[in-house]
């Protein structure tokens, strides 16, 4: 049976740092689930749809990903479709102590599926969705924090 991981988040825009995460998590999964989720939180740059279009397109023909829109709690998706590890990237000491309570309120909520941490490439490490979405906001190039091949314009409403 494939081993698989679900990498879940509001990939608002999804960055040249989430591809890294994907592509490094590809050798230890067998397949990965990337999960779009729907955050009330934030303020939307692309709509559920443009993030999963964009995804799937920077993993086009990769039978490995699998792009999906869920609303919900993670650990619900991980139950419904039988997924026992949660994958998530980690830039900072802060982004370590969010996942490390993230992880605890998981474990109380469901047995059997596990956190696994991947260390963000040094490369990668000052991009996040939010700096992508300020630079877009000010008119900035962002095309140097994007997966290859993708340019954002092409997801953005006209």
């Amino acid at each position: 049976m494939p081993k698989t991981a679900i990498f879940p988040g509001s990939f608002d825009p999804f960055t040249a740092g989430h591809e890294d995460i994907v592509r490094r998590g590809l050798t230890i999964f067998d397949r990965m689930i990337v999960a779009v989720g729907y955050n009330i939180d934030k303020k939307a740059l692309l709509t559920p749809e443009q993030r999963v279009r964009l995804i799937s397109d920077t993993f086009k023909g990769d039978h490995r990903v699998e792009v999906i829109a869920y609303e919900g709690l993670t650990v619900d998706i991980c139950q419904k479709l039988g997924v026992k590890f949660i994958l998530r990237g980690v830039r900072s000491a802060g982004d370590f102590e969010y996942e490390r309570s993230v992880d605890y309120v998981n474990r109380m909520l469901s047995t059997g599926i596990e956190n696994v941490l991947l260390m963000t490439d040094p490369s990668n490490a000052i991009i996040s969705s939010s700096v992508v979405r300020e630079l877009i906001s000010h008119g900035g190039d962002v095309t140097k924090f994007m997966p290859a091949g993708i340019d954002l314009k092409d997801y953005l409403d006209k």
